[in-house]
């Protein structure tokens, strides 16, 4: 196939090809990948689907780079890391990570995808079983796993990769050949040649620079709390009137909390997420705009129509005078004291660029001494991204003036 990013991608074998052609995968055609951040960057509409063929594509590269160095790979494991990455972010709802809490309680989607290779690992009578192994890191060569995830796997060299091509960010482009080729096995565990130092830095500046400028951005987060909003009013309609109009695989989800525990031993809730996409939620919310219940059909026509929140991104915690002042507005606008959960928001977003601790990034020196590459780059932007940076915010109706002497 014929990818935007990367031109040809050769699928590698007969049985990578049966699971892009399953349903299940077929589906990620239907979720983009990047959730709501078109609302900012009209471009940014590519899918997960695309993501995950381009994942396999630079594993295929790395492990054929590895090869080259003498890192013995047999047939069976490269493509089992192929298909590992291939299926890393099946489990993904409508929207990304947007309702990753909100349709289901307390579930991640890597949960869901280890549910859904097991699943499949069924259908294909065991044959996605070292796949699965590599995924969760359980196989006994732990570089396989750090190819699949880590802090330098194919996920995050994608990704940024092809969110800056498609968002228009250069700063988010990254030398991603580069990187692969300065890639190493060190007893078995991954490592990044000394040479390779300069483009390993470059990729930790550019995903802090991609997150604040672009994943985190004030306007992708208002459009995240007025979606949200819309499917927590209308969890609370279907709780008094079921005639509300709802798929009945949306209607699953909203209409009482599904946890892990269903998730894992039902297979109808399982086959209910798993038909979910993007698309379901957005039809949702073109009917929910001539919604009787005027709270969800003004939530509805402010995602529709893109009427988002005002938000305020703050370093330091808002006083409670400031929220309170907020609300008081809200009220003194109409807003009942019930209804001004959906018309008001504060929370906080944090990211880090780079936390050993949770997966170094080793760097190989010329010596044979192996360092973490934050002893060894003498930047201090690399230095510091182990930092978790906060922002706090304030998301409030965009039918309420708020004057900037507040804040």
């Amino acid at each position: 196939m014929n990818d935007p990013v990367y031109g040809f991608v050769k699928i590698p074998s007969d049985l990578a090809f049966d699971v892009i052609q399953h349903p299940y995968f077929q589906r990620l055609r239907r979720i983009k990948q990047m959730g709501l951040a078109d609302f900012v960057y009209p471009g940014a509409v590519h899918t997960r689907f695309q993501h995950a063929i381009g994942a396999m594509h630079l594993m295929s590269q790395t492990l054929t780079s590895l090869e080259s160095k003498g890192v013995y790979i047999m047939d069976i494991e490269r493509e089992a890391a192929q298909l590992a990455i291939l299926l890393h972010d099946i489990g993904h709802g409508p929207f990304s990570h947007v309702l990753e809490y909100s349709i289901l309680q307390g579930i991640s989607h890597e949960e869901i995808t280890l549910r859904v290779m097991e699943k499949l690992n069924e259908e294909f009578q065991g044959q996605l079983q070292l796949a699965i192994e590599m995924f969760t890191g359980k196989y006994n060569r732990p570089f396989f796993h750090q190819l699949i995830s880590s802090q330098l796997d194919m996920d995050r060299l994608d990704y940024l990769n092809r969110d800056s091509f498609f968002s228009g960010v250069v700063e988010g482009r990254i030398g991603v050949d580069r990187i692969i080729k300065m890639l190493n096995v060190h007893e078995d565990r991954l490592v990044v040649e000394e040479k390779g130092l300069l483009s390993v830095e470059s990729f930790l500046n550019a995903r802090r620079l991609m997150y604040w400028q672009v994943y985190l951005h004030k306007t992708s987060l208002s459009a995240d709390v007025v979606l949200n909003k819309a499917l927590k009013r209308a969890r609370r309609i279907l709780q008094t009137d079921d005639t509300l109009f709802c798929p009945k695989a949306l209607k699953t989800f909203l209409s009482h909390p599904v946890d892990a525990v269903e998730i894992k031993e039902n297979d109808e809730i399982l086959e209910a997420f798993l038909s979910l996409d993007d698309t379901d939620i957005w039809y949702c919310l073109k009917v929910w705009k001539g919604a009787e219940d005027q709270v969800l059909a003004k939530l509805a026509e402010a995602f529709v129509g893109r009427h988002l929140f005002k938000v305020s991104l703050l370093n330091e915690e808002p006083e409670e005078r400031v929220i309170e002042e907020i609300k008081n507005r809200l009220r003194a606008n109409g807003i009942s004291e019930n209804d001004l959960d959906f018309y008001f928001q504060s929370g906080k977003v944090s990211n880090a660029g780079y936390i050993p601790k949770n997966s170094s990034i080793n760097i190989l020196m010329k010596s044979g001494e192996i360092l973490d590459v934050a002893d060894v780059s003498d930047l201090p932007t690399v230095k510091a991204l182990g930092k978790i940076v906060e922002k706090h915010y304030l998301c409030w109706t965009n039918t309420l003036y708020l004057q900037q002497d507040l804040l």
